[in-house]
């Protein structure tokens, strides 16, 4: 524990940036990342949402986001083929050099069946996102329906951890089919990575001005070798010291 407090002014917390990128074959995932977006948004991050199908215009933008949030419907128990065409053409896009090192990620799918094996599609984000460096974000939800007392109004209702896990009747359309339960917790999803993103930017922006990292000086995204005798603030650890 440190030997002093330090306040931050509200006006000091920075504004982030989210992007959504997903594909969607038949509509019914565009719900549900329209809802990962205004959940984004309702928690005041500045949004980007773009289909795969136009990401030729957003490359050099997504370095300049916070967080990436990906999504698409899972096909035949995996990510979609457009989408996994975008994830291939990240490797020397994004991938070498690293361009989303340390940006926040997250990840959502959508499906007819209930289950239809959209853990594996989840946990294929999961690892894209870990391929890029990236800081992967769960849901932050409990399973909602899970008892005899819960019901399909519930957040979370079908019991996903990793991401968040839609499911629209195949014989509806769009603007139907998507549950409002569903929706709902899409857009917590979307709250939940402007929070963390925005945790993180005004860590670093702490960082930056209050050098706390123990013999090491402080960046935007990393620490790097310094001198302990250079800190402009020094900290008294009354706990264990920071080990490198």
């Amino acid at each position: 524990m440190l030997g002093y407090s330090i306040e931050i002014p509200m006006t000091t917390s920075p504004t982030v940036r989210v992007a959504i990128v997903f594909h969607s074959g038949y509509g019914h995932t565009h719900r549900f990342a329209q809802a990962v977006a205004q959940g984004a948004e309702d928690a005041g991050a500045r949004v980007l949402l773009t289909n795969v199908e136009q990401i030729d215009q957003y490359w050099n933008e997504l370095e300049t986001m916070d967080a990436i949030i990906f999504g698409c419907p899972t096909y035949m128990g995996s990510a979609s083929a457009p989408f996994k065409q975008f994830m291939d053409t990240s490797s020397h896009r994004a991938f070498v050099g690293q361009k989303w090192q340390n940006k926040v990620a997250a990840g959502f799918t959508n499906a007819a069946s209930r289950a239809g094996d959209k853990l594996h599609t989840l946990q294929q984000l999961a690892v894209f996102a870990a391929q890029h460096g990236m800081h992967w974000v769960n849901l932050g939800l409990q399973a909602g329906h899970n008892k005899s007392t819960t019901n399909e109004d519930m957040l979370n209702r079908h019991g996903y951890f990793i991401g968040a896990a839609g499911q629209s009747d195949a014989d509806q359309p769009a603007h139907l089919s998507a549950t409002a339960a569903d929706l709902a917790t899409s857009a917590h999803l979307g709250a939940r990575v402007a929070m963390v993103a925005r945790q993180l930017a005004c860590g670093r922006a702490l960082l930056a001005r209050y050098p706390l990292c123990n013999g090491y000086s402080t960046t935007s995204d990393n620490c790097s070798k310094r001198s302990p005798n250079d800190h402009t603030v020094r900290s008294t650890l009354h706990s264990d010291r920071v080990t490198r």
